[in-house]
């Protein structure tokens, strides 16, 4: 276990808010140290989430047992249900939902553009119905900064207008160019609350887009670095329905473009072999749904692959789901004994494989940093992916 492994206290915040210190590199993957206002967050980091103010199936206490020291919020969910006036009253998010330790939040805008019936979208905002009661809302950038001071965030995300990541040129076109225009008016609006003093607006994360076109890509960077000094910076419009490939080439074309000194966060990713990849390639700050979905579905990540425990091979195996991992599902439950929950339908068998999935990425990490410190980075990569990549070993001797 490494450094941040699960259990270890707090660490005693020394780093102000916003400064991040490179602890260490390894070719291009890096190991830093991001301050925040609720405590220093070590990277690379894994960040689950918690779309409506809960990681499904999992408390806070479960979250920081597995070592996650930052979790996402969603801010489109949030501001639907309960509503700001619940969470104001609460005193923000982290209060309201029992957890001490910084939050990140999105802008809400990847969630207007896919799961709400938008009606319009204008370089004032977007207006759309909800998809809880289709009640008509129009999110602005003034707005998406309001919601997410208002949340109490650590890190805020300022709106933009998320592209398929095939979008055709001209489409790509248009949303980097509203992205910019959005993204001074979050920045206006945001240097207007921090100077109202009131606490509860945090850090400002500008996000690039340019979908899958490397001269859009490099274009949109340059030009969110021209409007501000930032703390960091989102990579936004990747795993979004492009090839793996084209993601890590987007990844290869940017990197060199983007501050040594500002943490980066490619945004909704979160398989264990695109972390790596994306480590190996300087990004620092991950977040995914990815390995709550998955446990739900009963499909497991290990060290030796992914695979579902429903399968029938299952029910008389009685070894622990992945022998390299200490969370409290593998040291406490059989594969058959999962499989058997999941087989009579018993909500315990959703919560353990979540814990394991989660665990599983915070980890992941977690030694991915400490490979990064100790300059075996790329061998404990390779490796990594070589077993993850093999025939998962699902089946009993």
């Amino acid at each position: 276990m490494s450094d941040v492994g699960r259990g270890a206290k707090r660490a005693e915040v020394l780093l102000s808010e916003g400064a991040y210190r490179i602890d260490g590199t390894d070719g291009r993957a890096r190991a830093g140290t991001l301050g925040l206002r609720n405590g220093e967050v070590s990277t690379p980091c894994f960040m689950p989430v918690g779309t409506q103010g809960t990681v499904k199936g999992l408390t806070p206490e479960d979250l920081e047992r597995l070592g996650a020291r930052i979790l996402l919020g969603n801010t489109y969910h949030l501001y639907l249900r309960p509503g700001m006036e619940v969470i104001d009253q609460a005193g923000g998010l982290g209060p309201f939902m029992h957890w001490d330790g910084p939050i990140l939040t999105d802008s809400g805008g990847f969630q207007v553009f896919s799961l709400a019936r938008i009606n319009r979208v204008t370089d004032e905002g977007v207006t759309f119905q909800s998809h809880i009661d289709g009640s008509r809302h129009l999110l602005t950038p003034e707005r998406a900064v309001e919601i997410q001071a208002c949340l109490g965030s650590d890190v805020m995300m300022a709106l933009d207008e998320c592209p398929p990541g095939r979008a055709a040129p001209e489409t790509a076109r248009g949303a980097l160019e509203r992205t910019l225009l959005w993204l001074e008016r979050c920045r206006t609006r945001h240097a207007e609350l921090r100077a109202e003093g009131t606490g509860r607006a945090g850090l400002l994360f500008p996000i690039f887009q340019g979908a899958s076109w490397p001269e859009l890509r490099l274009e949109s960077l340059e030009r969110t670095l021209a409007i501000g000094d930032w703390s960091g910076i989102g990579i936004g419009g990747l795993s979004v329905g492009e090839p793996k490939d084209v993601t890590l080439s987007i990844l290869d074309v940017c990197e060199p473009q983007m501050p040594v000194d500002r943490p980066r966060y490619l945004m909704g990713v979160g398989y264990p072999e695109d972390l790596i990849e994306a480590i190996r390639r300087g990004v620092d700050m991950f977040d995914c749904v990815a390995p709550t979905r998955n446990g739900r579905n009963g499909t497991a990540f290990t060290t030796d692959g992914r695979f579902n425990v429903k399968r029938a091979g299952f029910a008389l195996d009685f070894r622990p789901l992945d022998a390299d991992c200490d969370c409290e599902c593998c040291l406490n439950y059989s594969r058959a004994y999962l499989r058997h929950l999941f087989v009579a339908d018993e909500l315990l068998g959703l919560r353990l494989l979540s814990i394991h999935n989660v665990a599983f990425l915070v980890n992941l990490a977690s030694e991915a940093r400490a490979a990064i410190l100790e300059q075996r980075f790329e061998d404990w990569a390779d490796d990594r992916l070589r077993r993850y990549r093999s025939e998962p070993d699902i089946l009993p001797d």
